[in-house]
């Protein structure tokens, strides 16, 4: 289909993106990689008056070390996520992650950013930028705040984003040294998951020091499994350990009952999946 009519801009700074999304209103949509906005606006989906195409703005792009943290800039596509050095030392779960993302085509035309923003309850990055404790740099109209991963995803679809602000970067803390893995279900290759478990471990003679697991679709937002992650921490990385902390990946969780998997089944897959990421991470 066709989408319906609408104003275009493709502004060259984030003030000017700010300023042209406050004068839309509601009526506006932000553009970044165009791959979750596109599809809806040609079903129609989605009716806005305004697209603010956030493409132009060089400010949104790249990934750079600032003290303890690494940036990564919102409009920074998957591709270059994925491949950044700088990435893989010190987020490699982000690189593990974005490696998962749909199929190449899209990788090279989706944003970092954007799919945060888009907040799926399926998509893969969320749930490690929350085990990470990933925090958001937003920009509207009263200035730049930065909120936290696990702030920043509200509800389904939905987020701590103002409308008329923009999301400009993504600060994660350096963790250099870790082990990491993402396991995913999903039933056709290329489609959403059907569950997901993002792992970031720092092992020590052993022994598991700190554990981090973010969980994909299990409820509306990303889910961290800190009961997991009480059960690891102190013990060695041994499979029963491992398996009998999995039994704990579902508690505080929601998972919702749809075509691809009813809420059993669902659940069973966090399970599964959260034995097999922890010890991949651990053996990794």
């Amino acid at each position: 289909m066709i989408p319906a009519q609408f104003e275009y801009q493709a502004p060259s700074t984030v003030d000017e993106a700010v300023a042209a999304l406050a004068a839309g209103g509601d009526d506006a949509k932000v553009l970044a990689g165009g791959q979750s906005l596109l599809p809806v606006l040609r079903m129609r989906l989605a009716d806005p008056q305004l697209v603010v195409d956030l493409g132009g703005i060089a400010e949104l792009r790249g990934v750079r070390e600032e003290d303890d943290s690494l940036v990564i800039g919102a409009m920074t596509t998957h591709h270059d996520v994925q491949r950044d050095p700088l990435v893989q030392q010190h987020a490699e779960l982000i690189a593990l992650t974005t490696r998962t993302v749909a199929d190449p085509q899209v990788r090279h035309r989706g944003t970092f950013g954007g799919a945060l923003a888009h907040a799926d309850p399926a998509g893969d990055l969320p749930a490690p930028a929350l085990a990470l404790d990933a925090e958001l740099v937003l920009a509207g109209p009263g200035g730049r705040r930065a909120v936290p991963a696990q702030d920043f995803f509200t509800d389904l679809f939905s987020t701590a984003l103002g409308p008329a602000e923009v999301l400009v970067q993504v600060r994660l803390p350096k963790r250099t040294g870790w082990r990491a893995h993402y396991e995913k279900f999903n039933r056709v290759a290329q489609a959403w998951s059907i569950a997901g478990v993002a792992v970031a471990l720092r092992v020590a003679g052993g022994r598991i020091e700190q554990a981090r697991v973010g969980l994909t679709n299990m409820g509306p937002v990303p889910v961290r499994a800190r009961g997991v992650e009480e059960a690891l921490v102190g013990e060695s990385a041994d499979e029963r350990t491992v398996r009998a902390a999995a039994r704990r990946a579902t508690e505080g969780t929601a998972p919702a009952a749809d075509a691809s998997a009813d809420v059993d089944y669902r659940s069973h897959l966090a399970e599964v999946l959260t034995g097999r990421a922890v010890l991949a991470a651990a053996t990794g």
